[in-house]
Parts: C-alpha cells; structure tokens; sequence
C-alpha cells in the first residue's frame, strides 16, 4: 500500500459522518466481552452514505443498521492496513475492559467481606458475625473498597479497645484513633457503625435516639466516671500496702465480699499475689456464686471474682492486673445465648480460660436440670464449637445457680 493510498484510507476514516461508528465501535469493543456485529443508529443520511462508501455497500444502509464485525475489519484493513481495534484507538482513545475492571470491583468487594469475617476480633467473639453481615448487606462505603476497609478498621479497632476505661468519649476516640477526638462523635459514620456492633453483640434494638446512644457507649465504658463501674470480689489477699490491696485484704479476711471501684482497680499502688504455686482466679457471672462460696468457705474463700453479668470496665481491668501479676485465671457463666457471648467477650479481652464451659458440661448440666427455658440466641463459642451445636439441639438454658454445687466443688479442690 503507497503512503498516497494510505493517506487516502485515513482521509476517509476521519470524515465527520464516521464518528457515530468509531464510538460506537470503541464502546463495544471496551465492554470487554466477545463482539460479532456492531449495530448504530439512528443515523441521518451523510452518516448512512459515508458507511456506505466504507463497507463497500451499492445501497445505503438502514438508519439503524447492523453488520458483523468482521466486514468492518475487512474494510478497515483494506484501506490502512490497520485493524478495528488500533483504528479506533487512534481515533477515539485507548480500549477499556468494562467486564474485567467489574470482576476486578467484584473480586475486591469480596476480598473486603471475608477479611471483616475472618479477622481477629469478629473470630473472637462470633456474635460479631451477624453484624459483619449487616456491613455487607448495607454495601461499600461511597462504593470504595479502600474506604470500606480503613472504616471498618478503624470501627475494629475501637471495638478491641472496648470496655473502656471510664474515659469521655472524645478522650478514647483520641486516644484508640490516633488524635481523631471526634472520630466518634454522634452521628458520624464510624460512631454509627460501632453502636451496631455494640446493639449486636449486648443482643439489644440499634439506637434510635441521643439518650440511646449514650446509655450503649456508657455500658461500653464511656464516659464511666471512675465511681459508677465496680467489680466484686472475694477471697482475694494480695500482699502489698496499696489501697487495692488493703481493701481487698480486709474483705477477705473478714469473710466478707469486696465491692473495687474502677478508680481503685486503675491506680492500685503496691498489689503482689503469691508466687509459689501461681494462683488461680476464678470468674463468674453471677454474684449469687459468689455469695455461695463465701457462705460455705467464709475467709478460707478461694479467689473469685464476679462479673455482674457483662464485665464492665472495673471487670475487665482487675481481671488483666491480677494476670499481670502471675494468677491464672478462669471463667464460667451461664449456658445460655447471652452467657455464651458474655464469656466469649470476656476470654477475648483477658487471659482467662474457660471453666466448665464444654459441650460435655453442658450436656451434664442439661441431664441433672432437663426443664428450662430457651436459651434466646445463640452463637458459636470460639472454644467448643460442639457447645452451641448441643445447646440448639437441646433448646434449653442452664444457669449457674443449677451447677453452683460442682463450681464449688472445684473451688474445694483448689485448697488441697
């Protein structure tokens, strides 16, 4: 082909009348699927007479017309020596690939989704799953996947961080969120996200109101003052002069329970524990054990703390310093939907382990107590996946108060 013929070609390829097909062309061609036949229109006449003269037609072709792509190819090829796909390259801009850029969107839409359920905390404590599955259901943030990701890890991030430690909420939100002291003010998106999570994991209605929302971030550990969140003990004897300490102390000696408030557990001065064997601290979820075991063992109580249902920030603090100074701790609470979060909530947060917590427990439980009530909603418990599957199978809750003469029973054997 002579540069004269060829600089006829693109002549003929650039007139006006030709650009409805070269988009066209370059729209289909960047869906990035399989194209056989190009279809246009409506056309006006000089757009109908110039495809004409390029496919070589002795008639002008309907307003909407279709053909194959090959006899534009062919056509094409004649004149230039190009192919379609180059032609409109230059003519219009480079190709896109519409179908591979979707599955690429699609692959990491759900590349987010399984690193939300598979990640740490929502493995750690399964309730978190169904809210997992609402963030899914209600869809990327501003259709990013970058953007889902860093709200998501930053509402993990709080939840981690959570009971807090009786702290305003600008004062967490700053210190969980490097310096964003209004990350978590009411109404924005992270603070909105969280309170569902919260709503989900406490098994509660979402928040419609001001007051709502306060009173979960204040079960949370919000804006707790140091006064209003306590933690009860018995049988605790540290040594040391501190104000923890010597609380703790005189209770136990006298026989008597310890109600620590979060302002002692936070700054507990001087608070050893035994060394030599390392003790063992034992936690449940109801004080009526609690009261139990000081009945029956008075001021040879083993060490035993209580939750009061779900371990609040006095809870999970003292429970983390007995840790830290070498105790061993362990946990039981009720056989029922909320207990099996609460627990699941708790291992999470500290050291401890469960007690008595097993499928096989409960299925022992359930034999000596066969009546009961449902045990609500339940979810997997990370440390027997067997115990959710017998507790659905056998529809019944056991509390602790049905199993207070085995826990006892344990705690016995801990003063051999």
């Amino acid at each position: 082909m002579t540069h004269a013929e060829t600089d006829l070609g693109e002549h003929t390829l650039r007139r006006p009348e030709l650009r409805p097909l070269w988009h066209t062309v370059h729209d289909r061609l960047s869906s990035g699927r399989p194209v056989t036949r190009i279809r246009l229109g409506p056309l006006d006449e000089a757009e109908r007479e110039a495809l004409a003269d390029l496919l070589g037609l002795d008639r002008l072709p309907a307003p909407r017309p279709s053909f194959p792509l090959a006899q534009l190819e062919e056509a094409v090829t004649e004149l230039t020596g190009r192919t379609v796909r180059e032609t409109v390259t230059e003519l219009v801009g480079p190709l896109g690939d519409r179908a591979g850029e979707r599955r690429r969107q699609e692959r990491e839409r759900a590349g987010v989704w399984a690193w939300l359920a598979g990640h740490d905390t929502v493995r750690a404590q399964p309730a978190l799953a169904a809210w997992a599955s609402s963030c899914r259901a209600v869809g990327l943030v501003g259709g990013s996947p970058d953007r889902t990701r860093a709200q998501l890890t930053d509402a993990l991030t709080v939840l981690a961080e959570l009971p807090a430690q009786a702290e305003p909420l600008p004062v967490f939100a700053a210190r969980v969120l490097n310096g964003h002291a209004h990350a978590l003010d009411d109404g924005t998106a992270l603070s909105t996200l969280v309170l569902r999570a919260l709503a989900t994991l406490y098994d509660t209605a979402p928040p419609q109101s001001a007051a709502d929302r306060r009173a979960l971030w204040t079960r949370a550990g919000v804006a707790d003052d140091d006064l209003s969140a306590t933690v009860v003990v018995g049988g605790l004897h540290p040594a040391g002069d501190g104000t923890l300490a010597r609380v703790a102390r005189v209770c136990a000696q006298a026989g008597q329970a310890a109600s620590l408030t979060l302002a002692q557990v936070r700054a507990p001065g001087e608070f050893v524990l035994a060394t030599e064997p390392a003790p063992v601290v034992h936690a449940v979820e109801n004080p009526s054990i609690l009261a139990l075991a000081l009945r029956r063992f008075g001021r040879d109580c083993p060490p035993l703390v209580c939750t009061s249902g779900w371990p609040n920030s006095a809870s999970i603090r003292l429970l983390r310093l007995l840790a830290d100074r070498g105790a061993t701790l362990r946990y039981h609470g009720d056989f029922d939907g909320e207990g099996i979060r609460i627990a699941a909530y708790l291992l999470d947060k500290t050291q401890a382990r469960p007690w008595r917590m097993t499928a096989a427990d409960y299925r022992a439980a359930v034999a000596r107590a066969p009546h009961g009530p449902g045990p609500g909603r339940l979810t997997d418990a990370p440390w027997d996946l067997e115990l959710t599957r017998a507790m659905t199978d056998h529809g019944i809750a056991v509390v602790e108060e049905l199993v207070a003469d085995i826990l006892l029973a344990d705690l016995a054997d801990t003063m051999r």
